[in-house]
This record gives structure tokens, C-alpha cells and sequence, in this order.
């Protein structure tokens, strides 16, 4: 299926960039006039997957984040965040909950997050190459548009 509409955004693993990370993905997706709670969730799962590239991809060193969003017709939201750091040596480890190699100011929950706050994650990764984390999102279409209104 053809996506309606998409857009890139590439920037460098500085934390001051996963706000602008998560704002940018909320103002493209709400194209699809998404709920106060659908938006809340994409933006929580943009914000863990950003910080991962943050804090694990590229832990001494400041790298590129590359994020990709593509809006669907049926409502779904598909979001990419890669990185070309470390790379994870074990991604079902990885996605355990409380397994972190971020030391102890870490929780280990940032894949159980974005699971629980979207429909669909996939992660994939090779050591020394980088990360690949997708993340799905169905919007449910609104009474107002259902109705042939416009949205306001």
C-alpha cells in the first residue's frame, strides 16, 4: 500500500533532540486526527526509541539519529528510528523488561514502553553497525470524519 504521505528527518544524538524528535512526529501524524491518548502514545514511543539511540547507539560519541514517518488511508503510522552506532548484540535480551546496559540510572524499559504504547514493534540490529526500531500505530477514524464531516 502506497502511503499518503511521509517525510525524513535526520539529527544528531544530542538529548535536547528527543523533544524535538517526539514534536515532530506528533505534528505530522496529526494529519490523521489522531486522540489526545493516541498522539500521548506515539509521542511516549518516539521519546523511548530516541533516547535508546541517545543513550545506548552512540554512548561516547555524538552520531546521527534517522527518523522516517509514513501516514496510511486504512489509519495506520508507521515510524522508523535507526542509528549507525554500537549495534545490540542480543535483541530478544535486549527487549527483555529491566535489562538495561545503561548503568543503574537506567530501567530497562524502554522496548517494553514502546510495546505497550503501539501496535506494532519490530527491532532489528547488527553489532557495530546500528539499530533499526519500528514502530506501528492504527489511528481509529473519528466520529466527525466517518460522518463525511470535516475535521475542525
Amino acid at each position: 500500500m502506497k502511503p499518503l504521505n511521509e517525510m525524513k528527518l535526520n539529527f544528531p544524538s544530542r538529548s535536547a533532540n528527543e523533544g524535538f524528535a517526539r514534536a515532530v512526529v506528533a505534528a505530522f501524524v496529526s494529519q490523521l486526527d489522531p486522540a489526545v491518548d493516541e498522539l500521548a502514545d506515539i509521542r511516549t514511543a518516539v521519546s523511548e526509541a530516541v533516547t535508546n539511540c541517545i543513550v545506548h547507539a552512540y554512548p561516547d560519541t555524538i552520531g546521527t539519529i534517522y527518523l522516517s514517518a509514513r501516514l496510511y488511508e486504512d489509519g495506520r503510522i508507521v515510524i522508523k528510528i535507526r542509528d549507525k552506532g554500537c549495534g545490540i548484540a542480543d535483541v530478544r535480551q535486549a527487549m527483555e523488561p529491566l535489562f538495561t546496559t545503561g548503568g543503574e540510572e537506567r530501567s530497562g524499559l524502554g522496548f517494553s514502553v514502546m510495546e505497550s504504547f503501539t501496535d506494532r514493534l519490530r527491532v532489528s540490529s547488527r553489532k557495530g553497525k546500528g539499530t533499526s526500531v519500528v514502530l506501528e500505530k492504527y489511528i481509529a477514524p473519528r466520529e466527525s470524519a466517518q460522518n463525511g464531516a470535516k475535521p475542525s
